[in-house]
């Protein structure tokens, strides 16, 4: 069957007239649809793609139908946006399939899992278990096209009566998610439609084409939600994950939207691809990339593949699933971006005809599941075994988590790896394994299981582009072309995370953890009767949580900028903090801990006597009381919003601590009292554009009179340009020297005796580092210094762009944090040469005096993605410790 459409009054007509012919078969049969199947129009009031259909009223209208045919579709629920939206997914089949929905995610399982499964019983499941299709919709809510789409795919499945759509649902399980990201949408459709005028505009500079500031592809955090598929921060992929692994699909679609002056792009991917895709899964991409040029073909539209959308990062939707053993890709249409636009080449693109190319992908990719059914089934039960089977000869049979020096990181790794649906292990007594032991509560993961290569491409220190792809791109660099690496080259969580994971060939024979591993695990109050005090270690993430939960608790706090040695309770890092009961003067201080340590992690120890053995004393010069700080964050243009978002986020939800956003209309004009500590997030634009000279004047007046600047990545930059901080950005190590302007028509002549000579005379003069994409570098911290205290020394950084700072000098203030040296600098991914050799003993984190205020600048920002957990202790510190250092 080929999609035949007439134009796109035949496509309204399609799904609004019931018993219309508007589609064609290849026997040229026309299609009739079942009047009981209520269309868009009698439930919500308006034809399809003569309106952008809010998140309400895309849950009403599946509510509807899953309602009036309950036999032959399911609605599910999976959880709830930030702001409440429901985020759910329907299962459309044929009766019988329905009816043993709840069989199927267990089916699936058995299939996959060699270890419980033999292969006659597979061979028996597969003569039964349905073909699968898991159509994702929305995950950015300024991609408007894609979710009215699912609407009209879920009605044409459930109307037509023709017999290649029985024969579809006959064997075949279509999932629908509408709407991955409503907030997203609500906020879109809000604001378009508050543009609007006496008729809509197809002119790209008219407001309806240009969003305001943060536009609508974000959720409420502001995350771009097809980028959170490995740390699974967000409850809308939190929830998209789970119900994956439910229900398992053998195909998966992520269905986007693009620049409305291109066409429509499907499957197979671009170049690089992640080497733990298989070539059995890059074929099946093929298969279905052929059967949807078919479709396009038949219906006279264009499209293209390959040329963009690579599959090496695994933190797509289009990606996550692969590595589990279904085969995922991206769909992307030309967006309007409203109703209408005119594109370059002087015709219109109408909201509709995206609708409409993504309703024909989408049937297309159903009829690939369906043909294809037996063949993908074989081929998934073949991924899985051959991961048990790679994983169970690997070198590296065993991973193991038990980092002592970060049990909060190593919590949070464990729990998130069962979160992907991996199985942890855990030891409810000491254990010994490979000549080390280890203490109870360890955890260990055994990579002869299904989800090998998913372990492996969250796990692995370094995964490798093809060396021919990287040669290509280090050409393109050399001849100033941008390279052609989508996202990020490196995501390993070990690092990101800051926890030493170890390897071992043994085989471990533990149970694996059957309930649920809390991203924090508890923590406890040793001696809650305590007479003097309590005493809390702050250098990981719980101590972090802890200071954050005491501060709004109203407690008193104190944090040593030392390590000291306490008679009874031991020895304690620098950064560790310090409760009195002289100080806090509540009668139910103890339970008030209690309840802190329960939910932030972190261990608090009693103690009878603040006597010291060694190091600062409870009342020394070297130990600060903290005082609950006042934290505000840039907030609208020119700021990233996506910077802003994940700033806000980790500092509200990962820290748990309230922060202000301050627009920047807001923040250049009005006065800055009664804030602690501002953060000027990574731009999207100079702020230079935004600060006068008053206003300017007015800030650094604010941070000499006692306030806290942080600057994240390129606001640094920034900080350098208004004379905040005082060093210099670089130009790349390699670039040419600038000619004398003076003399520009005739030069002295210069001999070029090589190839190479000429590479080198025509580099360019004063040209800025080569842009990184996204690697991990290998950063070295100063740990004498008070913004330090409790910090490792080492830790590990993204570096994304190509901002270069030199340090600081010391008289002007201090190098905190610098990459590190020569061939160590790359902790993961791809740095480009020059670069590379151009980083080390540079600053990562500077702080300079300003008055009695300071400003603390990271050139690469720790809240990147809200991914980089290791970071969580050093910036408490400059949230916490700084502001109470200026007072």
């Amino acid at each position: 069957m080929k999609w035949q459409p007439t134009g796109v009054l035949a496509l309204a007509a399609l799904i609004f007239t019931p018993l219309v012919a508007s589609a064609q078969s290849q026997s040229e049969q026309p299609y009739t649809y079942q009047a009981d199947v209520p269309s868009v129009e009698p439930v919500l009031g308006y034809e399809i793609g003569t309106k952008i259909s809010s998140p309400d009223a895309i849950y009403h209208y599946f509510l509807a139908l899953s309602e009036s045919q309950s036999e032959r579709v399911k609605l599910i629920e999976y959880g709830r946006s930030w702001e409440g939206r429901p985020l759910f997914f329907v299962a459309v089949s044929a009766p019988h399939n329905i009816a043993q929905l709840p069989d199927y995610g267990a089916n699936m399982r058995a299939l996959g899992d060699p270890r419980e499964t033999s292969k006659r019983e597979a061979e028996q499941l597969m003569r039964t278990v349905p073909s699968s299709v898991w159509l994702s919709y929305g995950v950015h809510g300024n991609e408007i096209s894609s979710p009215e789409a699912a609407m009209m795919t879920l009605y044409h499945l459930l109307a037509d009566t023709s017999e290649d759509t029985k024969s579809w649902l006959d064997n075949t399980v279509v999932f629908i998610d509408p709407l991955q990201n409503p907030d997203g949408r609500a906020r879109f459709v809000s604001r378009y439609y508050a543009t609007v005028g006496l008729m809509h505009d197809a002119d790209r500079r008219s407001a309806e084409h240009n969003e305001p500031w943060p536009q609508g592809r974000s959720n409420h955090y502001l995350f771009d939600l097809n980028r959170d598929w490995i740390a699974l921060t967000q409850p809308e992929i939190k929830g998209h994950v789970a119900a994956l692994r439910d229900f398992p699909p053998l195909l998966f679609v992520d269905l986007h939207e693009m620049g409305g002056d291109s066409s429509y792009y499907f499957t197979p991917e671009a170049r690089p691809y992640n080497p733990y895709i298989t070539e059995s899964q890059r074929e099946i991409l093929h298969w279905v990339g052929r059967n949807n040029a078919e479709w396009f073909d038949g219906a006279g539209y264009d499209y293209y593949t390959r040329e963009i959308f690579d599959a090496f990062y695994p933190g797509y939707g289009a990606s996550w699933p692969l590595y589990s053993g279904s085969v995922a890709m991206t769909y992307e249409m030309a967006s309007a971006r409203g109703h209408q636009f005119e594109r370059k080449d002087g015709s219109t693109l109408t909201y509709l005809d995206g609708v409409e190319r993504h309703f024909t992908s989408s049937l297309a990719t159903i009829e690939t599941a369906s043909i294809r059914r037996e063949e993908l089934l074989s081929r998934y039960r073949e991924y899985r075994v051959s991961a048990v089977e790679q994983g169970r000869d690997s070198d590296k049979r065993t991973v193991i988590l038990a980092d002592a020096n970060n049990k909060a990181g190593q919590q949070r790794l464990a729990s998130l790896m069962q979160e992907h649906g991996i199985e942890v292990m855990s030891n409810s007594s000491a254990v010994e394994v490979c000549d080390t032991r280890y203490p109870k509560g360890s955890y260990f993961v055994d990579l002869a299981q299904p989800n090998y290569r998913l372990i492996r491409v969250l796990l692995d220190e370094q995964i490798d582009m093809a060396t021919d792809f990287v040669e290509q791109q280090k050409q393109r660099k050399a001849n100033l072309l941008n390279d052609q690496i989508y996202d990020v080259t490196g995501w390993s969580l070990p690092l990101m995370f800051d926890v030493d994971v170890t390897y071992c060939d043994d085989t471990v024979t533990l149970p694996i953890v059957d309930g649920t591993i809390e991203p924090i695990a508890p923590g406890r109050v040793i001696n809650p009767a305590a007479q003097v005090g309590f005493i809390v270690q702050a250098d990981d993430a719980n101590g972090s949580r802890f200071i954050a939960a005491a501060l709004r608790a109203g407690l008193a706090v104190k944090q040593s900028e030392l390590p000291f040695t306490h008679e009874k309770a031991g020895t304690f890092p620098a950064g560790t903090l310090i409760l009195t009961r002289a100080e806090n003067n509540d009668s139910d201080l103890a339970k008030t801990l209690e309840r802190l340590a329960y939910d932030t992690g972190a261990d608090v120890v009693g103690v009878d006597s603040s006597w010291v053995l060694d190091g600062p004393n409870f009342g020394s010069e070297n130990v600060q009381s903290l005082t609950a700080p006042r934290i505000a964050v840039a907030w609208d243009e020119p700021v990233s919003s996506l910077s802003a978002g994940h700033t806000r986020f980790v500092i509200e939800r990962q820290l748990g601590y309230p922060v202000t956003a301050i627009r920047t209309t807001q923040l250049v004009s009005s006065s800055l009292e009664g804030i602690d500590v501002l953060l000027m997030p990574e731009s999207q634009a100079s702020y230079t554009t935004y600060f006068s000279a008053s206003s300017l004047k007015n800030l650094r007046d604010w941070v000499e009179r006692g306030g806290v600047l942080i600057t994240l990545g390129n606001a640094t930059g920034w900080a350098v340009e208004a004379g905040l901080l005082s060093t210099h950005m670089e130009y790349a190590t390699h670039s040419g020297v600038a000619d004398d302007a003076s003399e520009t028509v005739l030069k002295p002549a210069q001999q070029i005796e090589s190839e190479d000579a000429l590479k080198e005379h025509i580099k360019a003069s004063e040209k800025m580092p080569d842009y990184v994409p996204g690697a991990l570098v290998n950063v070295n911290v100063d740990q004498n210094h008070w913004l330090t205290a409790g910090i490792q020394s080492e830790l590990v950084a993204t570096f994304t762009g190509n901002q270069v700072f030199a340090p600081l000098s010391i008289d002007k203030g201090r190098n905190l944090a610098w990459f590190a040296a020569g061939d160590e600098v790359l902790a993961s991914g791809l740095l480009w040469p020059e670069i590379k050799q151009q980083l080390p003993f540079k600053p990562q984190l500077m702080v300079e005096p300003l008055g009695e205020g300071m400003l603390i600048a990271y050139t690469q920002s720790p809240t990147y993605r809200a991914y980089m957990d290791g970071w969580l202790p050093l910036l408490a510190n400059s949230l916490f410790l700084a502001p109470a250092k200026t007072k």
